[in-house]
């Protein structure tokens, strides 16, 4: 009895392609039976967890060696196989969307007119069987996409981070807008947005099927297709452009705001408010006019396609109905045809649904394109050996970010290992972007910054910065435990931490802490003072003995005790053999140096031993050996001048005025 209708079917599907009808029922049964089984172990798979939960090393472990090509290159290379997957994927789940249709087809033309309940079972069976598995197979495509747009984010996620921190001399820093592009990008692929583009090649094929039931339905059906292909070109044109400088103009305003909070004690203290909202709400308006002005564009063609979506569906029954009582078609091929052309559509309809969303990551994309563009070119890097602290800087240029003029120019000077280097001159001088180039932060635009003769680019960021101590002019801690920012957020050798802490004379202050070491600090320690954070962050430069330590104001928020325990500091460092830079406004560290550099303008006015500069500048100088070097038999005596520090830290400097005065003397 089953055979019977299925004997039929089959025998309706050979006559209409011309084949024998056991080769029809040989295929079916196999491709059936072959996508269901490869689908399904493709799906125990795909569902097992996605590995949100593996550690940074288990990813990488994973991941394939990277070629030559960019990091975004690389990361679309390694998912290709999951768009082939979803390819194929589309594949069967448009193929199977002709059961609905013919279903109806063989209802109307064959069961009512045969009255073969035999026929509507089978069929019904059929039919729901093959609908659940393109249920099945929606399933898996969806969980294919997920599974891209993680692992495009797994590959990219640790470069994207790290480009934060790129010296990028022909762009401004953009905060963490490659992220969230990176996000975008990521949703968009985890989303239904993809689907519309895989499905797309069946419009014609689907068209094409409708013509073969009757041409004048075929031709309503194309000119439906046309006219909404026609919108979704439009909406590219209409929008583009304003769809991008809405971005621009709200990143800006984001910027803005994010800029501001950073500063939200100047603001309150000095009743900044209102005139900073008014500048930010300037930037919103513009944003919001433009996003605007887009989505208005993009509401009106989002309505045209609707009213023609269904205007189609009319029209197609209508003729449909038409060429039926013309007795030049069937009940059923009206039904089918109008089921056809809903699934032809469709890719179009979504292409046009989706359109936001699709030039938003188009447009991350393109940024994600800037940021990670260009072959890696770049050779791979070798481990170089511990250095000593030689420091050699030769015929330095360079020019800061978003900057058209160079801050320093031809700045030329060598330190031995051991020495200790004040680097002072008028406000606006380059000090401070010096320290940046000797560190690394910023690389030069002209000349070599050297380290025990080897260029700073040569080295391994990661290892030289184990090499190096550097406390800016604006100390920023991290959200964590004192320990964890001392150690660098490295695994914490309590040993080093606390040695660390004295050397910096923050040890008796960390003990006051209510859970000392493992006290937390707030998001950039908000919950410390100015002189707190400036010892923390004197701490943290000299965890690990960098050979090179550079110290831009490290005396800026010490006061008179605070300074002596400092330039104890200073002395021990330079009998431990390590090499220190001081940038200082304040002449009293002149005492504690062996070399002084003078910068002004950008330009080395003059660089020499302490001894012979220092009379030009403050007046005869003590020896070096004014600084007594405690014996180690009294390490009290230190001790007591760490405290006492510690607890007069938050006092005013009295001198620091006379000081500056003579340091621009």
């Amino acid at each position: 009895m089953w055979f019977e209708p299925l004997n039929s079917f089959a025998l309706m599907i050979s006559e209409s392609l011309g084949v024998d009808v056991l080769w029809v029922e040989f295929a079916a049964t196999a491709t059936i039976c072959i996508v269901a089984l490869w689908a399904a172990s493709l799906c125990v798979k795909l569902l097992k967890p996605s590995g949100k939960n593996r550690s940074v090393a288990e990813v990488a472990a994973t991941e394939p060696k990277r070629g030559k090509g960019s990091p975004l290159a690389d990361a679309l290379l390694n998912v290709r196989s999951g768009f082939i997957g979803v390819a194929f994927f589309s594949f069967w789940i448009n193929l199977l969307m002709l059961v609905a249709p013919l279903y109806m087809l063989q209802v109307y033309d064959r069961v009512l007119t045969s009255r073969s309940y035999d026929t509507l079972i089978f069929l019904t069976i059929l039919a729901v069987t093959l609908l659940a598995l393109n249920g099945f197979l929606e399933l898996v495509r969806s969980r294919v996409l997920v599974r891209i747009g993680g692992k495009l984010d797994e590959r990219l996620g640790d470069d994207a981070f790290r480009s934060l921190f790129q010296f990028r001399p022909d762009r401004r820093s953009s905060g963490t807008q490659t992220l969230s592009d990176l996000a975008q990008v990521r949703n968009f692929l985890s989303g239904s947005g993809p689907n519309a583009f895989f499905d797309a090649p069946w419009t014609p094929i689907f068209i094409a099927l409708i013509f073969v039931f009757h041409p004048v339905l075929g031709f309503i059906a194309l000119g439906g297709a046309v006219a909404l292909f026609a919108i979704a070109i439009v909406s590219e044109f209409a929008t583009r452009k304003t769809s991008a400088v809405a971005s621009q103009k709200s990143r800006s305003a984001i910027q803005f705001a994010d800029a501001s909070v950073r500063n939200t004690e100047v603001i309150n203290g000095m009743g900044m408010v209102p005139q900073l909202s008014e500048r930010w709400l300037e930037r919103n308006r513009d944003s919001l006019a433009y996003q605007g002005l887009a989505n208005d564009r993009i509401g009106m063609l989002t309505a045209l396609s609707k009213f023609i979506r269904p205007s189609l569906q009319i029209a197609i029954l209508g003729a449909g109905a038409y060429l039926v009582l013309q007795e030049a078609t069937t009940p059923g091929v009206m039904i089918a045809a109008s089921i056809i052309m809903g699934r032809a559509l469709a890719p179009v309809e979504a292409a046009v649904g989706q359109w936001r969303a699709f030039v938003a990551a188009r447009a991350a994309y393109g940024r994600l394109k800037e940021v990670f563009g260009g072959e890696n070119t770049s050779a791979e890097r070798i481990s170089l050996p511990r250095p000593s602290g030689n420091l050699d800087v030769q015929s330095l240029t360079l020019v800061p970010p978003g900057a058209e003029r160079p801050i320093l120019d031809d700045v030329s000077f060598r330190v031995a290992a051991g020495s200790v280097l004040a680097v002072i001159g008028p406000s606006a001088a380059g000090k401070s972007t010096l320290a940046r180039a000797l560190v690394g932060v910023w690389p030069p635009t002209d000349g070599k910054v050297r380290l025990d003769g080897a260029d700073l680019q040569q080295w391994i960021p990661e290892e030289l910065g184990q090499y190096i101590g550097y406390l800016p002019q604006d100390v920023e801690l991290f959200e964590g435990s004192v320990a964890e920012n001392i150690s660098r957020f490295q695994e914490i050798d309590s040993k080093r931490v606390i040695e660390a802490a004295k050397l910096a004379g923050a040890h008796e202050m960390i003990l006051q802490f209510p859970d000392g070491y493992s006290t937390e600090i707030g998001p950039q320690g908000s919950v410390l003072s100015g002189g707190q954070r400036q010892r923390l962050g004197l701490a943290r430069a000299l965890y690990g003995d960098p050979p090179l330590i550079v110290l831009d104001e490290p005396n800026a928020s010490l006061d008179s005790s605070g300074e002596k325990a400092l330039m104890l500091t200073i002395q021990e460092l330079r009998e431990r053999g390590q090499t220190v830079i001081v940038i200082s406004h304040r002449s009293s560290i002149l005492t504690a140096v062996d070399y002084v550099l003078i910068l002004n303008g950008g330009r080395v006015e003059a660089f020499d031993e302490r001894e012979k500069l220092l009379p030009k500048l403050v007046g005869p100088a003590q020896p070096i050996r004014a600084i007594p070097k405690k014996p180690p038999a009294k390490p009290a005596q230190k001790e007591a001048a760490v405290a006492g520090a510690s607890k007069a830290e938050g006092s005013v400097n009295n001198d620091s005025e006379k000081d500056n005065a003579a340091t621009n003397k």
